[in-house]
């Protein structure tokens, strides 16, 4: 198994978490915590969608692999800033 695109799920899984944050300033939790759960929502959503035979994710370096783990990180990296984010903001509003 190639590193490659588990590298690039964790660099969209970054960037998809930082634009998460952007857009939803309520959630944010500033940029290294955005990054850091991005990185970690990147991983594990590329992985899901590979496991799913959603992505095209073979280990290849085609474009239809690159483009699934970009996709893949970039989404997990987004919903796992924003659920921990919620979580954040509705632990500290009690």
């Amino acid at each position: 198994m190639s590193l490659l695109p588990l590298i690039i799920q964790l660099i969209s899984g970054a960037v998809g978490g930082n634009l998460a944050g952007s857009l939803m300033k309520k959630f944010s939790m500033g940029t290294l915590w955005n990054s850091v759960a991005g990185i970690i929502g990147g991983g594990l959503g590329g992985q899901l969608l590979g496991l799913l035979g959603i992505a095209t994710s073979t280990g290849g370096v085609d474009l239809a692999s690159i483009v699934g783990s970009i996709a893949g990180g970039g989404v997990g990296g987004g919903v796992l800033m924003a659920i921990i984010g919620a979580i954040k903001n509705a632990m500290g509003q009690k």
